[in-house]
């Protein structure tokens, strides 16, 4: 199953290193898995849960032109993404609520 995210963003530098750097992510029960490319464009960046019942990943693509963060959030199997939807969720309007213009959730 795949969930798409898009999170429409305020001009500005990407959000996707901004999440990347963030010393606070570790306290919202994400963690970085992998990023490729950072500095440069198009990079990505994979979270997990740090939560052992959340499954599934959430793949980040920053789109510079638009201003917006395009997440993927990826399940196997009979997994949901409700939890670690809601976890990211929560993490971003906490930490770059001033930059959010509006987020669209698209269920797979």
């Amino acid at each position: 199953m795949q969930t798409v995210i898009h999170i429409h963003c305020s001009r500005g530098k990407s959000l996707r290193e901004a999440v990347a750097k963030d010393e606070h992510l570790q306290a919202h029960m994400l963690q970085v898995a992998k990023q490729l490319q950072p500095g440069r464009s198009p990079g990505w960046l994979k979270l997990h849960s740090t939560e052992p019942n959340r499954q599934g990943a959430i793949n980040i693509q920053w789109q510079a032109a638009g201003a917006v963060l395009q997440c993927r959030v990826i399940n196997r199997g009979a997994g949901k993404p409700n939890l670690i939807v809601g976890d990211f969720l929560d993490y971003v309007l906490a930490r770059f609520r001033r930059r959010v213009r509006v987020i669209t959730i698209l269920p797979g």
